[in-house]
């Protein structure tokens, strides 16, 4: 996933200078651009969640607040490579493998949204932040509202990332049955085709590819068990006991209902990005970052 992601980040940059080059007459007296200064080292640790789960992190930067990243289903803390490249710079940065994911523990036998965000909980205890930013990707999105709700005085607010459009919003349980059941008689089959379903027409093959491969080699007990807990957690109830502010990096393919969200979070905002699927952070990731990084200065203020 790290090749991918900074290859699209490498070609991202360079459509945007090619574009400015067209744009303004080149002249040997304007200075040269300065060089943006490089993230600091990142640290790998483990901590321990509350039913003694093994979950990996990385920390990247220092201070006692941060902005933790946490992935959503079936992927790992590799997908926000090119979020730490960039926002370590200015923050610190740490991202979480939730257990059953990535390099965390696989042994858990129960999978909900609130185990989840008692993994999220050690790692911020462990390393002691008193503050932070929790940011959450899809499934993720819920997990940062349940760690939210645990951590009273301690978060600055949520930011969710192609999630929580609609904190009322309930998929209907048939439709829900008709998944989990497919998962279970054929997982690799039906879980190709969930995650195809997440792009739109025009997302890069090779990402899709990279993306689809990568989900479906999630163990199935931990994949179907941790579908089936997001598909019952009541995020407006989260919210409403988390009471914290909540901001949504969104793309267009899922429209978001501000109108409802504003209900149980009246100063709720949703920063949208056009042309992707389900993963504007892998799919767009320099207008990814520009919007994230309003998200974030508008919680905490600019750097």
């Amino acid at each position: 996933m790290r090749r991918l992601v900074i290859t699209l980040v490498v070609l991202g940059a360079l459509s945007a200078t090619a574009c400015s080059k067209s744009e303004t007459p080149s002249s040997s007296a304007s200075p040269a651009p300065s060089a943006k200064p490089t993230a600091p080292p990142s640290r790998d640790g483990q901590s321990e969640s509350a039913d003694g789960t093994s979950i990996a992190y990385t920390d990247t930067g220092s201070g006692d607040g941060a902005l933790v990243f946490v992935h959503g289903w079936a992927t790992n803390r590799g997908y926000w490579e090119a979020q730490v490249e960039d926002l370590a710079r200015d923050y610190r940065v740490v991202t979480i493998d939730l257990a059953g994911h990535g390099d965390s523990g696989k042994e858990r036998t129960d999978w909900s949204i609130e185990a989840f965000g008692k993994d999220v909980v050690a790692v911020v205890n462990d390393l002691n932040l008193r503050s932070a930013i929790l940011i959450g990707h899809s499934m993720g999105g819920f997990v940062v509202v349940e760690a939210a709700r645990m951590l009273p005085g301690r978060v600055v607010g949520v930011i969710g990332i192609d999630t929580l459009h609609d904190v009322e919003m309930r998929f209907p349980k048939e439709q829900y049955d008709e998944l989990l059941n497919g998962l279970g008689r054929d997982f690799a089959g039906t879980c190709r085709t969930f995650v195809q379903s997440m792009f739109i027409e025009g997302s890069d093959p090779e990402l899709v590819k990279e993306v689809t491969d990568d989900m479906c080699s999630t163990p199935p007990e931990v994949a179907i068990a941790a579908l089936r807990a997001a598909s019952t957690y009541d995020a407006a109830a989260g919210l409403d006991a988390a009471k914290v502010p909540l901001r949504c990096v969104n793309g267009t393919h899922f429209p978001t209902n501000a109108e409802t969200n504003r209900k149980h979070v009246p100063s709720f905002q949703v920063y949208t990005i056009e042309g992707t699927g389900h993963f504007p952070m892998l799919e767009r990731p320099v207008e990814f970052n520009r919007l994230l990084r309003q998200a974030v200065e508008e919680l905490t203020g600019p750097k």
